[in-house]
């Protein structure tokens, strides 16, 4: 798996791969979140915002009694962290910028918190608390998929998994036939399942450890790209 992504002189030709696994690792992080969100968050996509305007459609025609407040709100924090996103990065584009670590560490420390917060029986089960998570993982997810953007990783967006199937089925394998199944599009589509497999397992022992999880990726992610990838400004 390769990427054209960024040039650096200390890591040189390694660049463009690490950069790649780093956007790998953080797509784990969004299956395990999402996970977190729809099956102990009533029902909420925080990464997946495709997921959110499907399951308010329906649920505002009132069907199988889904939740309307959840994911309109989460859709409303996603975006907001996408636009904070946006602003922080808009000057340093396909760059590891100190805005990236920033902004990855910012939503790290997000799910920290939360995972601190459900380890206290207190605020485990304080009503406001499920709505709390849900919003502000979103915003910490607006703000990933808006580092995903910058960096520009082709066919890897962290968030996005429609997208990337159709440019498999479509590109990959009618272009290069059986011989180009396993690639970074196939590989983003796993590794999303695979993130919400574990994070689904890792639920039944409450949702602090997914989350907690999901926080600890996240930070090793923004150690090794700053240590790395990390680019300052001129």
């Amino acid at each position: 798996m390769t990427s054209t992504t960024i040039t650096h002189p200390r890591s040189g030709e390694r660049a463009p791969t690490v950069t790649l696994w780093m956007m790998m690792v953080l797509t784990f992080v969004t299956g395990v979140v999402d996970a977190v969100g729809f099956l102990g968050l009533d029902r909420v996509f925080v990464g997946n915002m495709t997921g959110n305007i499907v399951v308010l459609g329906m649920a505002v025609a009132g069907a199988d009694d889904l939740p309307v407040l959840g994911p309109a709100v989460a859709l409303a924090t996603f975006t907001v962290g996408a636009f904070i996103g946006g602003l922080v990065l808009r000057s340093r584009r396909k760059v590891w910028s100190g805005g990236v670590s920033l902004l990855l560490g910012a939503g790290a420390l997000v799910l920290a918190l939360l995972g601190v917060a459900y380890l206290v029986p207190a605020w485990a089960d304080a009503p406001a608390l499920e709505l709390v998570a849900s919003s502000t993982t979103a915003a910490a997810m607006g703000m990933q998929a808006a580092v995903a953007r910058s960096l520009a990783v082709a066919d890897v967006t962290t968030v996005v998994v429609t997208s990337t199937l159709t440019s498999f089925a479509s590109e990959s394998l009618v272009g290069g036939g059986l011989g180009s199944v396993w690639n970074r599009r196939l590989a983003a589509i796993a590794i999303i399942f695979a993130g919400a497999l574990v994070g689904a397992l890792l639920l039944r022992l409450g949702v602090a450890v997914p989350l907690l999880l999901a926080a600890l990726l996240t930070l090793v992610v923004v150690a090794l790209g700053h240590r790395a990838l990390h680019v300052p400004a001129s």
